[in-house]
């Protein structure tokens, strides 16, 4: 049978009889409200009992003030009438009048009739020595009474008492409840006290004298609820046993066919051994739900036991320390790798102290049971140092361990072995910092640290320091005795500073030094020393001594105009000013010095040629070149470059043409020029039969990997004559790169183009150079030109250059021609062509036009 029809049979057959026995609990249930409202009675006479006695209390004083005052004013005679109408009332059938006159107690009523009871009771004269009224209880001669005194003058009072006897309980009596009240001394108890007689309740009452303690003793009678008393009757008795058989019964039907057999499914649960490898199956029976359950169990501990081998297999398996505690922080797990490092058995672990297996103090412990209170759920990460048979290094990892209620029942603990982690670490960090040569701080380093270094400072200082002859060490000696020599250099430097500067070796053989709140005579002396210093260092390589100089520039900026990185851009370019005094000197960067400010701004320049190469933003002009003999017949042009800036303001070619040489960007540049002065020659083929184009080959383009191939295909991808093109190459540039240049030029050459010697006579080059060079036209440097009317000595130097190119036959162009008179001694001379201002500006080359061709007079005005 299915649970659910036995729960019906349960509820039909055994419940419902069960109901007719709750009417046997009525009666119980009766006698309890009976005891209640019996209680509540009392409660309610006690409630009255107190209020009347204070009701009595101030009744009692109030007549004591109303009649007693004025009675013991009167004469005698008048105190009778007083007396006798006092009696008259009624109210002196329980109340008595006294008072106190001359050290004498004397009652008020007169000896006319009834003598009342207590009229001849002896108050105390103690009770008359009160300042001011009081009433209250008192007991004499064991009978108890109220009084209420009240002093009528210095010395005399009045005083009324009230007996308390059984009209007093008559008067306190609602429910016929009270047997007897009596005044008694003695403090009040807090308890009922239960007699056969009824229930004794004491109540405290003020007492009049000081220093005593009354109280009213109260006997209550049951009597009245005696005869309401629930009677159990026997058929009463018979269905609370008829119902606790059913009871019985059904209890025994359940236990046998549901009890039962889930008792024994527990205690194969029971039985099963969460630590074992494998488990017995259960059985169920009973009912068929029994069954389904023992089915649905083993299936989950099958999946359980399955989850719990695969878990301790990998625990096993991964290299980490695993440790698992209980809510206590004690040992319930240890893997393998754990036991091989604490050196302790799993069994021997598990009930021990964390604190305990670590050998360490209790604030692991408190540290792991704090963890728990929190209930975090992210993971606690520490580093601990971990004393085995060496000292390693562990990421200790506690995360809580929860149970299906997302209670923390425990702690699971994993240590990991990062010693040769950090230790790897440590070493990239000092390889990302540190110089390995030298150990000194690396450029980025210094950098990063120059804007920590620079808070709060007043003055800054920043030496950039360039060794001289380094090379030749390293390529005599090799690079392991060079870096003995910056070992040596980086020592001597140390050797002369203090704790107060930042020391870096920012490159190959270049040092930075970072100094704070020097004057510049005090920096100016420390660089010479440290100049001196390292000019003693001597390398002995192979009987050969080996010494480097030094070169330092410095730039010092004042606070609050202090930013240091741009102070080591300035102490770099007075370190090539340094440089350009020679060995070991030292140079400070001055803002106003045109140009350091140049060099300075040469990194600007050089990304802005690239962008300006990039943007298409090159801007070709040409000058005009006049001949001014007989035979010069064609029409010659110099192709210039300028840049437009984006405000559309023109930049000339000092600004940065340096920078692109410095920054060996003139290759790029040049081929730009000549791209774009290969396609407008190309849109013009009007002028390819008398006019040639003069293009400027810079000393880094003149010899350039893949100078030549670009040249010759722009010229077959433009498809403009060769004769129309001239380039122009310095007499330095030609010296430097003689060969290079040498064989570009035959190449060049060979394709029909033609070349110029530019600057003629600025340098140190022997005519020699024209029997080699293949230059069709040697343009005379402008230094002879200009003063060439003034003066005898560039007149004649003009002269002979012409001559000799005359003589080779070599054209020759003057430069920076400005006025007619050197125009007119130009042609005295024979000069072939002349450039310059008196001849033509420079002009954009889309403003030369077919008007331009018709009307070379007005292009050359």
């Amino acid at each position: 049978m299915r649970i659910s029809k036995k729960l019906v049979v349960f509820v039909v057959g055994f419940c419902l009889p069960a109901v007719f026995a709750v009417s046997s609990s009525l009666s119980l249930w009766f006698e309890n409200r009976v005891s209640e409202l019996k209680q509540a009675s009392i409660n309610a006479e006690l409630v009255n009992i107190r209020r009347q006695i204070n009701t009595d209390l101030r009744q009692l004083e109030l007549l004591a003030r109303g009649y007693g005052a004025p009675m013991s004013s009167l004469e005698d005679g008048a105190r009778k009438n007083f007396s006798l109408a006092w009696q008259q009332t009624g109210v002196a059938d329980h109340l008595s009048f006294f008072y106190f006159d001359r050290g004498q107690v004397i009652p008020f009523s007169p000896h006319i009739g009834t003598i009342h009871p207590f009229e001849s009771l002896s108050l105390p004269a103690s009770l008359f020595a009160f300042k001011q009224s009081k009433t209250g209880f008192i007991l004499l001669e064991g009978q108890g009474y109220m009084v209420s005194v009240v002093p009528t003058s210095q010395s005399s009072a009045v005083a009324l008492v009230r007996q308390v006897d059984s009209k007093l309980l008559s008067h306190y009596q609602v429910h016929d409840m009270l047997r007897s009240i009596t005044l008694e001394a003695g403090i009040a108890a807090s308890d009922t006290i239960n007699k056969e007689s009824g229930q004794l309740i004491e109540i405290a009452v003020p007492a009049l004298v000081y220093g005593d303690a009354l109280h009213l003793s109260v006997l209550f009678s049951d009597g009245i609820f005696a005869d309401i008393e629930p009677q159990i009757s026997s058929a009463t008795y018979l269905v609370l046993g008829l119902s606790l058989l059913l009871l019985f019964i059904g209890y025994l039907w359940l236990r046998i066919g549901l009890v039962r057999p889930f008792k024994q499914l527990l205690a194969q649960l029971s039985r099963i051994d969460p630590t074992a490898k494998s488990y017995t199956p259960l059985t169920g029976n009973g009912c068929s739900e029994l069954v389904v359950v023992a089915d649905r169990v083993n299936e989950l501990l099958a999946r359980i036991f399955q989850q719990k081998e695969r878990s301790k297999i990998t625990l096993e398996a991964i290299v980490e320390v695993v440790i698992l505690t209980d809510a206590s922080a004690k040992v319930v797990y240890l893997n393998p790798q754990a036991e091989r490092l604490l050196n302790i058995s799993s069994e021997q672990a598990i009930g021990m102290p964390v604190s305990v297996l670590f050998k360490s103090d209790s604030s692991f412990n408190t540290q792991l049971l704090q963890f728990m209170q929190t209930a975090s759920l992210e993971p606690l990460l520490s580093k601990i140092k971990f004393q085995s048979q060496q000292v390693q290094l562990m990421e200790r990892s506690i995360s809580n361990l929860r149970n299906p209620h997302n209670e923390v029942i425990g702690t699971v603990i994993v240590l990991r072995d990062i010693t040769q982690e950090e230790v790897l670490k440590h070493q990239l960090r000092r390889r990302a910092n540190y110089d390995s040569v030298t150990s000194l701080l690396n450029r980025s380093a210094f950098e990063e640290r120059l804007p920590e270094f620079s808070k709060g400072v007043q003055t800054l200082s920043i030496c950039y320091f360039d060794l001289e002859q380094f090379k030749l060490i390293n390529d005599s000696c090799g690079h392991s005795a060079g870096d003995l020599m910056l070992k040596m250099v980086a020592k001597a430097i140390q050797s002369s500073l203090d704790d107060q500067v930042l020391l870096a070796r920012l490159g190959g053989d270049e040092f930075g030094l970072a100094i704070k709140n020097s004057e510049v005579l005090q920096v100016a002396q420390q660089v010479k020393q440290i100049i001196d210093s390292v000019a003693l260092q001597v390398l002995e390589h192979q009987g050969c001594h080996y010494r480097v100089g030094i070169s330092a520039g410095i730039a010092i900026a004042r606070a609050p105009y202090i930013t240091a990185t741009e102070l080591l851009k300035d102490a770099d370019i007075a370190c090539i000013a340094a440089k350009r005094k020679g060995s070991n000197q030292l140079h400070f960067y001055d803002d106003k010095d045109k140009e350091l400010i140049d060099q300075r701004n040469a990194p600007k320049w050089a990304v802005r040629i690239a962008q300006a190469i990039e943007h298409n933003e090159l801007l070709l002009y040409y000058q005009p070149i006049k001949g001014i003999s007989g035979n010069a017949h064609k029409k010659r042009m110099e192709i210039l470059l300028r840049i437009q800036e984006p405000c559309g303001r023109i930049l000339s070619p000092a600004q940065f043409i340096a920078a692109a040489e410095r920054f060996k960007l003139m290759p790029e540049v040049d081929k730009e020029v000549i791209r774009k002065a290969f396609l407008w020659l190309s849109m013009h083929e009007e002028l390819w039969h008398d006019h040639c184009l003069s293009i400027n080959l810079s000393g880094n383009s003149l010899g350039a990997e893949g100078m030549v191939d670009y040249i010759e295909a722009q010229l077959r991808r433009f498809a403009i004559p060769s004769k129309c093109i001239c380039f122009e190459i310095t007499e330095t540039s030609a010296i430097q790169n003689r060969n290079r240049a040498m064989e570009m030029l035959n190449l060049l050459r060979q394709q029909g183009f033609s070349f110029a010697l530019d600057d003629f006579g600025s340098g140190f080059a022997s005519y020699g150079y024209l029997r080699e060079l293949p230059v069709n036209y040697v343009k005379i440097d402008g230094c002879f030109v200009k003063t060439l009317a003034s003066n005898a000595k560039d007149y004649a130097i003009v002269n002979s250059i012409h001559d000799v190119c005359r003589v080779m036959g070599i054209e020759t162009v003057a430069e920076f021609v400005e006025n007619q008179d050197i125009i007119d001694r130009l042609e005295s001379i024979g000069i072939n062509y002349a450039q310059g201002y008196a001849i033509g500006r420079p002009q954009s080359l889309d403003t030369y036009t077919q008007r331009n061709i018709q009307q070379p007079e007005r292009l050359l005005a």
